[in-house]
């Protein structure tokens, strides 16, 4: 069983080499390749909730000398939701002009796969950061599929990737420079005492924390994402916001749970968690005013992200030497509800992109003033985009229901009241504009000269491409029904 940890990484890599030498066996492979990756996952998952933190030294070499590859609750979870986004875009991805109008979408979205699972895997901060590039290299690829207009997002992302990952590069740098290993089990024992490094600590922190979130589009650094985003096509989207995002914030999440917690960093972390409220509730008004659907939809991530970090204040003071066993179980369930948060982003947003892409291949824009009657040529897309608007905004008994419901008890067990306002209101919001544009679906569609009629205007969507947005859509709606036992695996091993 612990051989599937590299495999998580060596077979999409393989796979993504072999489409791009035959780019005829593409949508195949990805779906094979696709459908074991959940099947793995899912085994994955089952492993460590039963034997607890999976570790593979790679060649038998023990670390420091040699590279280790780990997973816990945390990287199970990341991985397998991670898979399932795969496994349905795949479907997607397979009837949309993307895949077929060219030959490296599927080597470049296997290699951003391949990319990611190293991420969750890696155990020490060289190869996380190595995985962190490859991610970089394949989602830029990815954008730039989009063609000449997508040129400029493209590289503009590639811009700011480099700009984070030189940040983060620091931080790695002042951690090897006092402890001597990239180890994140022997960093962590070597800094063990947080008074002797407080200092170091923060200063890693801090770096690190601008670093990431350059590249997952946190508030006020995240003026790249919408563009990239909305510009990327319709198959890539919806990786770009449900998955890629991810990586960074998993090594946040990461960093800031291996190293130790004192005054400072518990400063740190309430004020990061003030730029995520802040980023909760502009992201939403953002999207609010946008004019075209896959903008309204890459804006939504911009505050989506706000949420992730407001784990950071719910977690930081279980880290510190004299907390007790009541700030711990406020940071287990932090952790579980940030989660069930994440997974119901990932999956919520694969559907709205999906959705908005089924409509920008009808209508040939997604300009939503031009959408009006979409829900009589294309019921099934808008059915997706309002289950999952409304599985984000966190009714039940949508995933994110579960996690903001955990978030909640959580803030409240610990005293930090405030996290209210963006834990509510950023719910209220997001009902706000899926509202909007779904009245603008429902909207009669404008008849006469020069609008055209239903039949001669609207391009066919391939069944299987409504069937994953529908799919992925209900999924997102219903996931919080028998979430609880998978849940309580994501803590395994992480504190």
């Amino acid at each position: 069983m612990t051989s599937l940890l590299p495999a998580l990484v060596v077979v999409p890599a393989l796979v993504a080499t072999l489409v791009a030498v035959v780019p005829r066996l593409g949508a195949v492979a990805a779906g094979v390749t696709a459908l074991a990756g959940v099947i793995a996952a899912v085994a994955l998952t089952l492993q460590v909730s039963t034997d607890g933190p999976v570790v593979v030294a790679l060649g038998g070499w023990a670390e420091p000398v040699g590279i280790a590859l780990r997973a816990d609750g945390l990287s199970a979870a990341f991985v397998l939701v991670t898979a399932v986004v795969v496994l349905v875009v795949t479907v997607f991805a397979s009837g949309s002009s993307a895949a077929r109008g060219t030959p490296f979408f599927w080597a470049l979205s296997l290699a951003l796969w391949a990319g990611l699972n190293a991420v969750y895997v890696a155990a020490d901060l060289f190869n996380t950061y190595v995985a962190l590039e490859l991610v970089t290299v394949a989602a830029v690829g990815c954008v730039a599929l989009g063609g000449r207009s997508a040129a400029a997002p493209a590289f503009r992302y590639l811009l700011v990737a480099v700009a984070g990952s030189l940040w983060f590069l620091l931080a790695v740098a002042l951690l090897y420079a006092r402890t001597g290993t990239l180890s994140l089990r022997l960093v962590q024992d070597a800094l063990r005492d947080p008074t002797d490094d407080g200092t170091l600590v923060a200063t890693v922190l801090i770096l690190a924390t601008v670093g990431l979130a350059l590249k997952s589009a946190l508030v006020p650094l995240h003026a790249w994402l919408p563009p990239a985003h909305a510009g990327a096509p319709a198959a890539v989207s919806p990786l770009m916001s449900a998955v890629v995002i991810k990586a960074s914030i998993f090594v946040l999440y990461r960093l800031w749970t291996s190293l130790p917690a004192d005054a400072a960093t518990t400063a740190l972390a309430g004020l990061v968690g003030a730029v995520g409220s802040v980023a909760v509730l502009w992201g939403s008004l953002a999207a609010l005013r946008q004019a075209r659907l896959k903008r309204v939809v890459a804006y939504s991530t911009v505050a989506q992200v706000g949420y992730f970090v407001l784990l950071l204040p719910l977690v930081v003071p279980a880290l510190r030497p004299e907390a007790d066993d009541a700030a711990r179980a406020v940071a287990e369930l932090a952790v579980q509800g940030t989660v069930a948060t994440v997974a119901a982003h990932a999956v919520a947003k694969s559907a709205m992109f999906m959705a908005a892409g089924c409509l920008l291949h009808a209508r040939g824009t997604d300009e939503i003033t031009a959408l009006r009657g979409a829900v009589v040529t294309n019921p099934g897309a808008v059915l997706a985009f309002g289950v999952a608007g409304v599985a984000l905004a966190g009714l039940p008994p949508a995933l994110a229901f579960s996690g903001k419901w955990q978030l909640l008890t959580a803030v409240l067990e610990s005293g930090q009241w405030w996290w209210l306002i963006a834990l509510l209101g950023g719910g209220l919001l997001t009902a706000a504009y899926t509202v909007r544009v779904l009245a603008v679906f429902f909207a009669e569609r404008e008849t006469g000269a020069g609008a055209g009629t239903d039949t001669d205007t609207d391009t066919p969507v391939p069944v299987r491409m409504t069937v994953a947005t529908l799919g992925t859509a209900v999924a997102a709606g219903i996931a919080g029904v028998a979430s609880a036992g998978w849940l309580a695996t994501t803590t395994v091993g992480v504190f």
